[in-house]
């Protein structure tokens, strides 16, 4: 029996949702996934079904979640689910969720230029299957500038700044584009590619790392049960709250 994928979709218009979780349904079902789409987070089951799944994709720009689900997302990933997307509709998604932040590794806070500017994304050199033999690419689309988990594997970046706005009197910086991390034994996946759903059109290697992306993530759950991995083992007894 194939893996299983829940696509959550909503929020603001602007980034195109259900055309983007349309596209990612379209790609995970040619690998093979079941794959179930809901609208709103809010429709989301619960943990129990949750922690069932191998893979949860959010497309959805600010918005925002009931705590129980947020909570119950948490625990699910940390548990082994993989969780990948891209652009505002993961990393955009909830801004007044600190523990979401904490868990996808990052949070858009600027895109200098707005949608119009040509850059490069720099794929960086590693041993990870999620960028082995792609090459650099040039994008004309926003440029994130992203607040980030120190923790990330970086697999691609962009350099800032391009254009001339306050942070341009900082020196150049190398933006994450592409990365992963853990959250327990769940591991996360990460595009900033994605303002419009036409950019993986424009861009193939975009849309090759998110599959990529799915793949690697939707793994991580069978990767620590081959080894005997739980959760309970980054954790303690104290409550955080």
């Amino acid at each position: 029996m194939g893996k299983s994928a829940l696509i959550f979709w909503g929020g603001w218009d602007g980034h195109e949702p259900e055309k983007v979780a349309k596209r990612f349904q379209r790609i995970l079902e040619n690998e093979g996934f079941r794959v179930r789409v809901v609208k709103e987070a809010k429709r989301l089951p619960g943990y129990d079904e949750l922690v069932a799944l191998d893979l949860l994709v959010p497309v959805t720009t600010s918005a925002s979640m009931p705590g129980d689900t947020s909570r119950a997302i948490a625990k699910a990933v940390g548990a082994g689910v993989g969780i990948a997307g891209c652009h505002g509709g993961m990393c955009d998604a909830y801004r007044e969720d600190t523990e979401w932040q904490f868990m996808t590794g990052g949070q858009w806070v600027s895109h200098p230029g707005g949608a119009g500017v040509e850059y490069t994304v720099n794929i960086a050199r590693g041993s990870s299957p999620i960028i082995e033999g792609i090459e650099d690419f040039k994008v004309v689309s926003e440029q994130y500038y992203l607040h980030v988990d120190p923790s990330i594997e970086v697999l691609a970046t962009t350099r800032f700044p391009l254009v001339r706005y306050y942070h341009a009197s900082n020196k150049p910086v190398d933006m994450p584009v592409v990365w992963t991390k853990y959250w327990g034994v769940g591991r996360v996946f990460y595009n900033s590619l994605g303002h419009h759903d036409d950019v993986f059109d424009q861009a193939p290697a975009a849309q090759e790392l998110m599959r990529r992306g799915f793949l690697w993530a939707a793994g991580g759950k069978a990767f620590a049960a081959a080894r005997g991995w739980t959760v309970d083992r980054y954790l303690n007894n104290a409550k955080m709250y």
